[in-house]
């Protein structure tokens, strides 16, 4: 049975027991990212994320990797939009050792000089490494357009001049706001029983926080913008993004969006696929896809086209959207989409480190437990009409923002809704 402690410090556990299965994962999830950044330090909370594994007061990097390999587990972090996390995946026997290199990394790193001028040099790498994945830096700039130059419109990898300026202080400081017990879910699923994951949460994590600072405000962001950009770089192909308004984290109209996203781009059977791949063969890579916040949301579309067919394949876009806010969804693809919005639902199910994301998030940016059998009961009860409804109030043309990257200095052409 899953359940949730929260400790006096503000800290919270999750545990999610999966009895089948041979590992357990953990995850220390911190509500902060990108978004929680200024144009001065933005960048920092995914400079962190990669600072936390170069070394602590009894393990160099090589030693953390080492110690890990040897117990055949899996070490690793992400960095997000508006969380940052820290995770271990490991057979049942060695979870209690795995969970003790984990609470070393986050708790004992010394960010050494050295080792910090060796990993700045691996991010400008992967800036570097974005700016020549088209398809990435079109969705990034496409964030810029759509939220301007704060909070969600900020990359999560910050830009090369403020990687190279970091300092030990930058990191204690930003730490010392964010990294606290209140704005953090440790998050455990799989083979093992709540009392035990307990016990090492007690140990490893709760007792170790030297502070129980109050817990941050979090960046609300309310404004956008329909900005069009347009990136010229020496490719073969044109990239396009589209951005319009959705429905924020928790909202009631979740289950309608993602069957309307898996209608629209979300899958092979879906309209934007059979239309600009299977009939046109204008892209190889076309879909959209649902982004949910803690305050709004947004519906993306993406292709990756020749650049003599770019205008034709935003007409077939743009045609689509209209042929869908005109005549709504099909029977027969409402009854698609939600079986297949049923099925990732239940196949996400099988994975312990799935779920330890899923049940900590929901912990940290909602505040409730996930509870699977109540997302199944919503799944159930929305009716065609609940997405037919999401057409009209997520294709927002006249809320549009878009990008594009290719040889062409030409933006793209955009129309609003009348």
């Amino acid at each position: 049975m899953e359940k949730v402690k929260e400790y006096e410090n503000g800290l919270r556990l999750v545990v999610k027991p999966m009895s089948g299965m041979f590992t357990v994962s953990m995850g220390v999830i911190v509500n902060t990212g990108s978004v929680n950044e200024t144009a001065e330090n933005n960048g920092i909370s995914h400079y962190i994320e990669h600072m936390l594994f170069k070394g602590t007061k009894k393990r160099t990097s090589f030693e953390i990797s080492d110690a890990i390999d040897s117990l055949g587990s899996q070490i690793n972090a992400y960095t997000a939009k508006e969380n940052t996390c820290f995770y271990v995946k490991s057979t049942r026997e060695n979870f209690a050792a795995s969970a003790e290199i984990l609470s070393d990394i986050f708790f004992h790193s010394v960010f050494d000089d050295e080792e910090s001028a060796r990993e700045k040099g691996v991010i400008l790498e992967e800036i570097h490494m974005c700016e020549d994945t088209p398809e990435d830096l079109c969705l990034d700039i496409l964030a810029e357009a759509y939220f301007g130059k704060t909070g969600l419109g900020r990359t999560i990898l910050g830009t090369a001049e403020n990687v190279e300026k970091f300092t030990k202080a930058d990191i204690r400081a930003y730490m010392e706001r964010y990294y606290v017990p209140s704005n953090i879910v440790v998050s455990v699923a799989g083979n093992i029983a709540f009392e035990e994951a307990e016990r090492i949460c007690d140990e490893y994590f709760a007792a170790n926080f030297s502070t129980a600072a109050a817990k941050p405000e979090n960046f609300a962001h309310e404004e956008t913008f329909s900005g069009n950009a347009c990136k010229v770089k020496d490719i073969e192909q044109a990239h396009i993004g589209l951005c319009m308004p959705s429905y924020r984290l928790g909202s009631k109209m979740t289950a309608a969006v993602r069957i309307l996203n898996t209608v629209f781009g979300g899958g092979m059977s879906s309209r934007l696929f059979q239309i600009i791949r299977e009939k046109y063969g204008l892209a190889y890579s076309v879909y959209s896809y649902v982004s949910q916040y803690a305050h709004l949301g947004t519906f993306e579309i993406y292709a990756g086209v020749n650049p003599d067919k770019r205008d034709m394949a935003l007409d077939c876009i743009f045609a689509e959207i209209e042929r869908l806010k005109a005549g709504g969804i099909t029977e027969a693809e409402f009854n698609r989409g939600k079986e297949q919005v049923r099925a990732s639902f239940l196949m996400a199910q099988e994975s312990t480190a799935g779920q330890m994301l899923l049940y900590g998030k929901q912990l940290l940016m909602l505040g409730e437990l996930f509870d699977i059998e109540k997302k199944l009961a919503e799944l159930d009860s929305c009716r065609m009409e609940d997405v037919n409804a999401a057409v009209a109030e997520n294709f927002r043309t006249d809320k549009l923002a878009a990008a594009t990257v290719g040889k062409s200095k030409r933006k793209l052409k955009l129309f609003a809704a009348k």
